[in-house]
């Protein structure tokens, strides 16, 4: 792994209070419309996004389903209608246009995904400009630190090209190195691999994964699934709406208009430690999916102690055998003693049912789930449900 080279120290203090689970990224009701021939459309609704000092997201979503502008909100490339956005601790909504451009060359580094390398000047005068416009390191050590990133990202020997003479893969590592030329504690990349070879698009991965590891905080936009699975957590946009990550961790093969769907439907309810959520022999009508802290599920014994049968934590569900086998709830449901406040999100049955006639896969998924469960229900009985 490498190591970044001349990182600068006030940077580490101005994100010492976002840092250890702090939100880096804070996104509050954002709404974004643009007025058109026909009326205002809406391009975000309701936004409500937080990403920790640390973190590495993906944002995926269908073409025009709001990935762009949730990037320009983050970026102050553009204001929300309405909402608010902090990043590093900074109400981007409330700055103008005269500090932007420093305050952005500071505080993020933006990776594009069709490079933006000036063509006329030379690699290493290319990751120079951030310095330069910015003034953040002196004057003498700036070439210094050009190279040091080059090195970063093995592109050294190619110091003194034109960008025009770098393959596709080469020039995005230049974009990297640019990106990290003020040692900005938040990265930004727009389909960084979406013109790269897969071989050429894991490298590019990986350099991010060592970049993660080191402390920066990572945004990729990306079409590859596959990548956005590899990354610490996904944001999933549709219609300008943010699905709730653990509503698509817990049913990851609805697609992307049920997920929305159920993400509207889901309600929230909390929980103190230790506090009970459902009784055995209760009738029950709701299936419930973690989304804070963790629930237990014991089952009461005749002439026996209580035996948990399950702890499960957020993006996992109960509720489920209720559900397929049609019966009273058959175990009870705590949420666990140590920890802070437990929260849940809530589906109606008749919400569930909906949902699963319209996916096979999910419905046979949460019916195996449920049979296991049932099977593992009257085991710990001894032979009794």
């Amino acid at each position: 792994m490498f190591k970044l080279p001349f990182a600068r120290s006030k940077d580490a203090l101005e994100t010492e209070d976002f840092a250890n689970g702090h939100s880096i990224v804070d996104l509050r009701n954002v709404n974004k419309s643009y007025k058109t021939a026909v009326g205002d459309y809406p391009a975000l609704k309701n936004i409500n996004l937080q990403i920790n000092a640390g973190e590495f997201v993906s944002i995926i979503g269908k073409s025009g389903s709001g990935k762009s502008s949730l990037l320009n909100m983050i970026t102050g490339i553009d204001h929300p209608t309405n909402g608010e956005v902090f990043v590093n601790g900074t109400a981007v909504h409330k700055m103008g246009e005269d500090k932007m451009a420093r305050w952005r060359g500071n505080s993020l580094g933006i990776v594009f995904q069709f490079f933006q390398l000036l063509p006329v000047i030379s690699v290493i005068e290319n990751i120079m400009l951030p310095m330069d416009f910015c003034r953040t390191y002196p004057i003498g050590e700036r070439r210094d630190r050009a190279m040091k990133l080059l090195e970063l990202v093995e592109l050294a020997e190619h110091a003194h090209k034109l960008p025009t003479a770098l393959s596709g893969g080469q020039q995005q590592r230049v974009a990297i190195a640019r990106a990290l030329a003020n040692d900005p504690p938040l990265i930004i990349a727009d389909e960084p691999t979406g013109n790269l070879d897969s071989k050429t698009a894991q490298s590019i991965f990986a350099l991010f994964n060592d970049l993660v590891a080191q402390g920066k905080t990572i945004i990729i936009v990306t079409h590859d699934s596959g990548l956005a699975k590899r990354t610490h957590r996904t944001a999933l946009i549709a219609d300008g709406e943010i699905v709730n990550e653990y509503v698509a961790k817990a049913m990851p093969t609805l697609s992307h208009d049920q997920l929305l769907l159920a993400t509207r439907q889901a309600k929230i309810q909390r929980y103190e430690p230790g506090a009970m959520i459902l009784n055995e022999g209760a009738s029950g009508n709701l299936f419930y999916i973690v989304s804070k802290g963790s629930v237990e599920i014991f089952l009461e014994r005749a002439n026996a102690a209580d035996v948990v049968a399950a702890q499960i934590g957020p993006g996992q569900y109960f509720g489920e055998m209720e559900f397929m086998h049609g019966r009273r709830r058959s175990a009870s449901v705590r949420a666990s003693e140590r920890g802070s406040q437990i929260e849940v999100l809530t589906l109606s049955f008749d919400t569930l049912r909906d949902l699963l006639d319209k996916s096979e896969a999910t419905r046979d998924e949460i019916q195996r789930i449920a049979d296991e469960r049932k099977k593992q229900n009257i085991e710990l009985r001894g032979g009794v449900l």
